[in-house]
């Protein structure tokens, strides 16, 4: 089996970096919880979640694969038993029938590309809020579609190193190839494995295998290429971000903004 999954590694040259907090995508990652955590953003994110998949796949997660997802990535998020309960129920209740899922494309000043991913009840409302924040911080709304060759989605599996089991590092390593792995980013706490859009369900069934339960499971939308920006002048364009973020309805921003380390240990 081994063998197999070494031939794995040689055909498909995949990118793995185990690395010690200097990986741009666990730096992204490690900036966006800690927001959360500070506005309790996460919880109202992922009440939609449970809201949509429940709404959309019933509220038997036994059944429901979106549901259980959105289950895992609220016990990640530590939020109590019951308001994972109200929210599930919600999705079959009045109003769920009115949440749409909406994506809006422009740029930020300095020409940085971004991207917002919205949960509304309300299309003119969140629109015109959007827009609003991008006019005033000197950007502009584009059109949909207008940023699909500078992101490209991908699978994003963040777990705790605690619950990796004291796994041995180079066989999880080849495990995490075997399902898919394009690369591999761990520090000092977390683990956070990156697929290909279409291993992200190969990548679900091997963490299954190996009984590691993510911390959270997402589809993001990493960046093909970054733009480097000098520390006062990348802060700017982070206001504009921190502002899309602070909107109820807006539930992820991705942008392509190079975080360096010495931006990350500025702000």
């Amino acid at each position: 089996m081994l063998g197999g999954i070494q031939a794995v590694f040689i055909t498909l040259h995949v990118n793995i970096k185990f690395m010690a907090g200097h990986s741009k995508w666990a730096n992204i990652k490690h900036r966006k919880a800690a927001q959360d955590a500070k506005r309790s953003k996460i919880w109202t994110r992922i009440i939609k979640e449970l809201t949509i998949a429940s709404r959309d796949g019933g509220p038997d997660p036994e059944s429901n694969p979106s549901l259980r997802l959105a289950i895992q990535n609220a016990k990640g998020a530590n939020m109590p038993k019951d308001t994972m309960e109200r929210a599930i129920k919600k999705g079959s209740g009045e109003g769920a029938d009115q949440l749409q899922e909406v994506t809006y494309e422009g740029y930020a000043p300095y020409g940085i590309a971004v991207f917002v991913e919205a949960t509304t009840d309300n299309l003119n409302r969140t629109v015109a809020s959007v827009r609003s924040i991008f006019n005033k911080y000197d950007g502009s709304l584009g059109t949909n579609g207008s940023l699909s060759f500078i992101f490209t989605q991908k699978g994003v599996f963040t777990m705790d190193n605690e619950s990796l089991g004291g796994k041995d590092p180079e066989e999880l390593e080849l495990e995490f190839i075997d399902g898919g792995a394009e690369e591999v980013d761990r520090d000092e706490e977390l683990t956070i494995v990156t697929t290909s859009f279409e291993d992200y369900g190969n990548m679900q069934q091997k963490l299954a295998e190996l009984n590691i339960e993510p911390k959270s499971v997402e589809l993001q939308r990493i960046p093909n290429t970054t733009t480097e920006l000098d520390v006062e002048t990348a802060k700017k364009v982070l206001n504009i971000i921190d502002k899309f973020e602070e909107d109820d309805d807006v539930q992820a921003v991705y942008h392509n903004m190079a975080m360096t380390d010495e931006l990350l240990n500025d702000i």
